[in-house]
């Protein structure tokens, strides 16, 4: 069973909006459709789309704003013809906050 950490309010992200979390894992982008559903997605496909923050939303989906690939929030699969797939992460809602996976922090390693 997965931890969360708590990212914020939901309504620190606008209906059809997106915020973006710095982790060590990587950019992930934090998607608030007009349900008020909340998705996480790695903010870059290598070498192929993104920011993909800065896309535009519509429904459970999310459109690249630099190759106008379409994909699906809650698959991370692209849409249509398009091709390729975004790490999908784990997604709370409780008590009016975000929780996002604790696995976004990867294995932190204390130095000594």
């Amino acid at each position: 069973m997965s931890q969360f950490i708590d990212i914020g309010a939901l309504n620190d992200i606008p209906p059809r909006g997106a915020r973006l979390v710095r982790a060590p894992e990587g950019e992930i982008a934090v998607f608030r459709t007009a349900t008020d559903a909340v998705f996480a997605v790695d903010e870059w496909l290598p070498g192929k789309a993104g920011p993909l923050s800065n896309g535009i939303q519509h429904g459970q989906c999310v459109t690249d704003p630099m190759y106008n690939w379409v994909f699906d929030l809650e698959t991370g699969e692209a849409q249509g013809a398009d091709e390729g797939s975004l790490r999908v992460w784990e997604t709370r809602i409780e008590n009016g906050r975000v929780l996002l996976t604790r696995d976004v922090l990867g294995e932190l390693r204390a130095s000594a």
